[in-house]
């Protein structure tokens, strides 16, 4: 397979997966009644009425729409394009901290047997924590941090709560990749009087990358998710999260306008992943290394 045919097919995967969703939601509309599926008193299946399960083109014709009868006011793909960029920016902090968190704690638990039966159960308690009980100690413990001139804003809470979610996969997935080399690749090292360090730089890394580009693009989209959620619990404005609270408000008279914020998040959540994903390119000779 050449390689503009390599470029060219994972696009096309994804539309033909963006089509099929679209057929399943119309398909599910024929099938299941308006009122959805009940077994006595027990809802199986939910409504599929026009007012829960609007079309998929009402919805594609929504965004094209103005978000309010105003004068001059915005069509509801401007407004979800300027909240996916806000949440977007906010996602990229959040990710980026969760990683080098992330990172950190998987070289210290490579390094120290100690370390990882220490706190590798603590990382993955810390996933059972809900954000919506998270987020107002964020918010609170913000507003109290004076340090001189600097203030902390209500986003920065929003991307710490990101990077709470990002962090987790990384530094499962980095650990994994970091211990990935086989006793005969270390003692060879070893025998080449290599330190912990060099080890660490020559070896260790180069063979979690086949790991670790997974766990970036899981942690991309698991930050998205938690700026999201944390926008809806802390209030911040300006992003999506808000955005789809404020349409799902009309939900009942414009059924199609909640769910076009909606399908915003999710694009923005497959945008992160696959910007992330471009890091591969520039680590390519790594990611065919063996994966056990």
């Amino acid at each position: 397979m050449s390689r503009a045919a390599r470029a060219v097919r994972p696009v096309l995967v994804g539309l033909a997966a963006l089509l099929l969703a679209g057929v399943l939601w119309e398909l599910v509309k024929v099938v299941v009644p308006d009122t959805g599926l009940h077994l006595g008193e027990a809802s199986v299946l939910p409504r599929t009425d026009d007012v829960a399960m609007p079309h998929v083109w009402d919805v594609a014709a929504r965004m094209l729409e103005p978000e309010t009868g105003a004068s001059g006011a915005p069509s509801v793909l401007v407004a979800t394009l300027h909240a996916a960029w806000f949440t977007l920016g906010v996602s990229l902090v959040g990710w980026a901290l969760g990683v080098v968190g992330g990172m950190v704690l998987a070289v210290l638990m490579q390094r120290w047997s100690l370390a990882e039966s220490a706190v590798l159960p603590w990382v993955v308690l810390s996933q059972t924590v809900p954000l919506v009980a998270l987020a107002p100690l964020v918010v609170g413990w913000g507003g109290r941090l004076q340090l001189g001139a600097f203030a902390w804003e209500r986003w920065m809470s929003v991307a710490l709560i990101a990077s709470y979610l990002a962090f987790f996969p990384v530094a499962v997935g980095a650990l994994r990749g970091l211990k990935s080399p086989t006793d005969a690749q270390v003692e060879l090292f070893r025998a080449s009087a290599a330190g912990w360090g060099r080890t660490l730089l020559s070896l260790r890394l180069p063979a979690a990358v086949p790991h670790l580009l997974p766990a970036l693009r899981l942690a991309a989209a698991t930050a998205v998710v938690g700026a999201i959620v944390a926008e809806v619990s802390t209030g911040t404005r300006g992003g999506i999260g808000r955005l789809i609270i404020s349409y799902a408000q009309a939900a009942s008279g414009d059924p199609a306008k909640p769910w076009a914020a909606i399908v915003g998040a999710a694009a923005l959540g497959l945008l992160a992943a696959g910007v992330v994903g471009l890091l591969g390119a520039g680590l390519r000779r790594y990611r065919h290394a063996e994966v056990s």
